[in-house]
Order: C-alpha cells, then sequence, then structure tokens
C-alpha cells in the first residue's frame, strides 16, 4: 500500500473547502469511508471531513444530491435497485450511463464485490444437506429466520427473493440491525440471516453461505459514487481517488471487517494499519477524553439550541394559550401530533429540507422540546389565584407589569417543570442526531451498533445518561428554589 500512496506525492492540491466523505451505517461502509478520507488526507493541501454512519441507502443518497456530502462508497447493484429504480441495469457502463441524468459520477470496481446472501449455521446445513437457496424449502417449518433493515424494505431484499425462490420467508419479530442479526444467529434464537459475502462473522461463526442457485441476487461491485459537479470541479482528486480502483479483494474487506467487528479494533486504525501508516493515536485516555469532550460540546448544542427554542417560544405561547381557550386547543393539539411522531420518521422527513448536519436535527429537537414548555406554561398561568390578579388591576398595574410581577414568578416552579422534561427529552432525543450527521453522544452509539461493540455504545451511553441526570438534579433545584407553595 505504501507504493499505492506514493501516487499522491506528485499532486498538489488545494480546496477552498474540506472534501466530505460520508459512509452507511455497517462495518464495511465505516472501513471505506475511513479508508477514503485516509486517502485523501495524504493529497497535499486537502481537508477532509467525514460523515460516517448516516443511515441507510435512502438518507446517504439524499445526502450526497444535497451537497451534504462529496462522495461515499456505494454497490453497484444497490444504484441499480435503490437509486435508479432500474434492475435491468447490469453493467458497470450501462449504470454510469443511467447516473448522469441524476448529476452523479461512479469510479471503476474498487476491486470486490459485496454481494448479498443468506447464510445458515454449518450444523444446520450438514443436517439438511442445505447447499443452494432452493434448498430451503424443505425446512422453512422448522427454523426461524431475522433479517435486516434494509434488506426487508429493499426492492432487491426479502420481498422480491421470497417471490423469486417461492419461499414463505418471515422474520421473527421485528427486522434488526445487520450487526444483531448475527448475535440472534450465534445465541441460537434464529438459524437463517441474510448476510453481505464479505461479513467477518460468516467465518468466525463458522457460517455457511447458501448459493444463489437460481440467479436473484445483482452483482453488488463497490464504486465510488460522488456529484457530478464535484469530479468536474476536482479532477485532481478525483483522480487520486482512481488510485484505488481495483486494489481491493473480498479477502481484503473480510480481514479488515474482521479487525474492528471481531478484534474491537478502531476503524481508524485498522486502515491507517492497511496503508501502511503510522499510528497517531498517541495517549490512548487522552484520545478518548478528547473524543469524549468533543462529543459532549456537540451534544450540549443541539440541547442548548432546543431549550432556548422551547423557552423563547413555549413560554410565549402558554402565555397567550392561558388566555385564549381555542388557541390553548389548537397549540396544544398541534405540538401534541408533532410528538407522536417516531424521531428517526421525523428526521428523514426534515432531511430533504434541511439536508443532513445540524439543521435538520435541532429543528426535530426544537419541535419535540416545545410541548412540556407549553403545557407547563398553561398550566402555571391558569394556576394562580385570580384574587391576586384582581388585586393587582385594582392597583391599575398593566397587564405587562401583571404578567412579569405576579403570574410568570407563580408559575415559574411549574414551568420549569416542563423545562426539565424538555432536558431530559432532548438528551436522549440527540443521541439520534448522529443519523443525519449532526454528531453528538449518538456517534459512538451508532457506530457500536453497527459493529457490534458494547464498549463503543456505552461510551455514548453512559455520558448521556450522566448529562440527563445532572441536568434534571439541577433544574429540579431551580424548581423547588422558586416552589411558592
Amino acid at each position: 500500500m505504501l507504493s499505492l500512496l506514493s501516487v499522491f506525492l506528485p499532486l498538489v492540491t488545494w480546496a477552498s473547502s474540506p472534501v466530505i466523505v460520508g459512509s452507511k451505517a455497517f462495518t464495511e461502509g465505516y472501513v471505506l469511508g475511513e479508508l477514503i478520507a485516509q486517502t485523501l488526507e495524504s493529497v497535499p493541501n486537502l481537508q477532509v471531513d467525514r460523515k460516517l454512519g448516516l443511515g441507510n441507502t435512502g438518507i446517504v443518497v439524499q445526502a450526497l444530491q444535497s451537497g451534504a456530502i462529496d462522495l461515499y462508497v456505494e454497490y453497484t447493484g444497490t444504484i441499480a435497485e435503490a437509486i435508479l429504480k432500474n434492475p435491468t441495469l447490469k453493467s458497470h457502463k450501462q449504470i454510469e450511463a443511467a447516473l448522469t441524468s441524476e448529476h452523479l459520477v461512479i469510479s471503476q470496481s474498487l476491486g470486490f464485490s459485496n454481494n448479498y446472501a443468506l447464510a445458515v449455521p454449518r450444523d444446520l446445513a450438514e443436517k439438511y444437506n442445505l447447499r443452494n437457496i432452493s434448498d430451503l424449502i424443505r425446512v422453512m417449518d422448522m427454523i426461524k429466520s431475522v433479517f435486516s433493515h434494509e434488506f426487508v424494505t429493499r426492492a432487491d431484499g426479502l420481498v422480491g427473493l421470497s417471490k423469486h425462490y417461492g419461499l414463505p420467508l418471515e422474520s421473527l419479530g421485528d427486522p434488526v440491525s445487520h450487526a444483531l442479526g448475527y448475535t440472534a444467529l450465534a445465541s441460537g434464537h434464529a438459524q437463517l440471516i441474510d448476510a453481505y459475502t464479505t461479513d467477518a462473522k460468516i467465518e468466525s461463526l463458522g457460517l455457511v453461505v447458501l448459493v444463489d442457485d437460481r440467479h436473484y441476487f445483482p452483482k453488488y461491485e463497490a464504486v465510488i459514487l460522488a456529484q457530478q459537479q464535484f469530479v468536474l470541479k476536482n479532477p485532481t482528486i478525483w483522480k487520486a481517488l482512481t488510485a484505488l480502483e481495483g486494489t481491493l479483494t473480498e479477502t481484503i474487506l473480510q480481514k479488515l471487517n474482521a479487525k474492528v467487528t471481531i478484534d474491537h479494533e478502531s476503524v481508524a486504525t485498522v486502515v491507517r494499519e492497511y496503508l501502511g501508516k503510522n499510528s497517531i493515536d498517541g495517549n490512548l485516555a487522552s484520545t478518548v477524553l478528547k473524543r469524549i469532550l468533543g462529543r459532549t460540546l456537540e451534544h450540549l448544542f443541539l440541547v442548548g439550541m432546543a431549550l432556548l427554542f422551547a423557552i423563547f417560544v413555549g413560554v410565549p405561547m402558554g402565555v397567550i394559550a392561558a388566555r385564549h381557550k381555542k388557541i390553548a386547543d389548537w397549540s396544544i393539539g398541534a405540538t401534541s401530533i408533532i410528538q407522536t411522531i417516531p424521531a428517526l420518521a421525523l428526521l428523514c422527513f426534515l432531511v430533504p429540507v434541511f439536508g443532513i448536519g445540524t439543521y435538520p436535527a435541532v429543528v426535530a429537537l426544537c419541535l419535540y422540546g416545545l410541548l412540556p414548555v407549553l403545557v407547563s406554561t398553561v398550566i402555571g398561568i391558569q394556576g394562580v389565584d385570580n384574587k391576586l390578579i384582581e388585586g393587582a388591576r385594582a392597583l391599575s398595574l398593566s397587564p405587562l407589569r401583571i404578567l412579569v410581577s405576579i403570574e410568570l414568578p407563580i408559575a415559574a416552579s411549574t414551568i420549569l417543570g416542563g423545562i426539565r422534561s424538555t432536558v431530559v427529552i432532548s438528551i436522549g432525543t440527540a443521541t439520534l442526531a448522529a443519523l443525519v450527521g449532526a454528531g453528538g453522544y449518538g456517534v459512538p452509539i451508532v457506530s457500536g451498533l453497527a459493529i457490534n461493540d458494547t464498549r463503543m455504545i456505552l461510551s455514548g451511553a453512559i455520558p448521556a445518561a450522566l448529562m440527563a441526570m445532572g441536568a434534571h438534579f439541577l433544574l429540579n433545584i431551580g424548581a423547588n428554589r422558586f416552589d411558592w407553595r
């Protein structure tokens, strides 16, 4: 790989803004995204930003088309089936030509394909002589299956496969993340899962990949997918990336994936070792602390924006609603409806409007945090004794003076209770912001789920829990301070 890097030494590239590399949220996506990023970082004077683990195909493609990311690694079969919606496109030339209308460009193959497959435990395969997917018809009533979210929903996934082979394939309950499918199989809760042919756990768990004997799955050659405009503006950068074409194999990816998912090495370290670079991790404890501090600041920003919105919008709305029943019914009803929308769904709705990154996450958190403050303000204002209001009016105090001097101070304890709820809700919900590239504690949680690394999950979950408990404790003290009962 040192020889590969030497290709970049003569290149002198300057970019006014960093190249933003994205990826999907599964092990190989992280590995290839990091490989692209570190490859570009070898180009002089070029800055690279990473937005890895953005979620499924739909979110990453929206990010690419909106300009939130510049490129990421995709697979030809996925491009044809999920992006172009044309499964008849098979060859690289056909797909490349079809992408021009979408203003997208692909590289040549990176050298390997990562195909969809079905996998079963070896002892089960030997017991029932399972070699091909069509052999499953003999055992479907005796085995349990678990499939991943994307495999269940994609056109080239579960539904099409079931029809093509005439198999009554049914998942065990709801779909799970790709990594958890292997956990279910290893624990005996499932005997059939969908797999990627470069998954490291196929070998480590001793699984048998069933042959696609009726040729259902398309070819999934790994390619770099980029905006056409980005390639035209940055030909030197694109040329640097083409040095990766044809350099990777299924065996190489299996080994890299294994180091991440089985040996629990960091993705950055694995890629650096593969590229022949020296480690730059430095002191591990210091690196971890810096990373946690960075995630804490990102998380605090997201929660802080939601809190400010809830206070400066929710409190005035609550004051007005407390005086007008129709406005109260409308405003509380509208914010309650928003509250019923699942957070992940709301983020997906906002991505086409705001792109990926901080904006959709902040908007979603602001909308979710509004209801508790609004309701608590209405309750607090309406709970003020009318005799106090009448007495103030008798003294010719203005409505604003009555609000500031009497109503808000008396209602402060109740309003702070709503603010406390908003803060705690926002801290928890903000972890999902990682799926749209907004950072925060959700980054290690999402990454850990993708590669089935409990330690990584806890590195995000524990700080988030501590932040929620700390905020609850501090705001509870504030609420008690203003309790006039």
